[in-house]
């Protein structure tokens, strides 16, 4: 699948938030957006999890948007423990209602891997108490949120969260913990790491999956 991708900017509370676009061939039907792992341990928008979920988000039939955090490639602003992070991400959210509208008038879906899910759950609650327009589907994978979780936390019944069986960052058992404390349902990758090397096609499979009925 050919996949055309375009390079932009937003204003985020700490300067410039750089993203990337991945467009779908035709009109998008909505759009996602799709968080990285831990900026200060090698994680951008160029993430092989992250660009997996992209592309299946684009296959789908969304624009698919990969934002850098603070600190990476041209985002401006410092690391901030998430909590700068969640509030560059509503600026963003709020960025592609406007930049995007034909996009924004879809369902879209939010994802995020490792540190990525703790923004993605904590953007997630910071959107319903502003009453700004929730996604469709919430997807956490390899789920960190609560190690860098600063509010509290409302999770959609319909969360999907995918983890690896030997999960050498995040614990598996770490993902029940949360899992069973939101009352949600977790799918288990038998045999993959965090990064899930090896994996990809069935992370990509379990994604489309939880796409279909958007």
């Amino acid at each position: 699948m050919s996949l055309r991708t375009e390079q932009a900017t937003c204003q985020g509370p700490a300067g410039l938030i750089e993203y990337t676009a991945d467009h779908p061939e035709g009109e998008p039907s909505g759009w996602s957006l799709v968080l990285h792992p831990h900026p200060l341990h090698g994680g951008t928008r160029d993430n092989k999890i992250v660009t997996t979920v992209s592309r299946a988000c684009v296959q789908h039939g969304l624009l698919a948007i990969r934002p850098n955090f603070r600190g990476v490639g041209a985002s401006q602003g410092a690391f901030d423990q998430a909590v700068g992070e969640t509030a560059d991400m509503v600026a963003v959210v709020e960025h592609i209602f406007q930049a995007w509208p034909r996009a924004a008038s879809g369902p879209w879906v939010l994802a995020g891997f490792s540190f990525g899910s703790s923004v993605a759950a904590q953007l997630y609650a910071e959107l319903a108490e502003r009453e700004l327009p929730l996604p469709s589907r919430l997807m956490l994978i390899g789920c960190a949120v609560e190690r860098f979780r600063h509010r509290s936390l409302s999770m959609p019944p319909d969360t999907l969260m995918i983890h690896g069986e030997h999960d050498e960052v995040v614990p598996l058992s770490e993902g029940m913990d949360f899992a069973r404390a939101h009352q949600l349902p977790m799918t288990v990758v038998p045999d993959a790491g965090h990064f899930f090397h090896g994996k990809l096609l069935i992370l990509r499979q379990i994604v489309q999956s939880g796409l279909a009925g958007l």
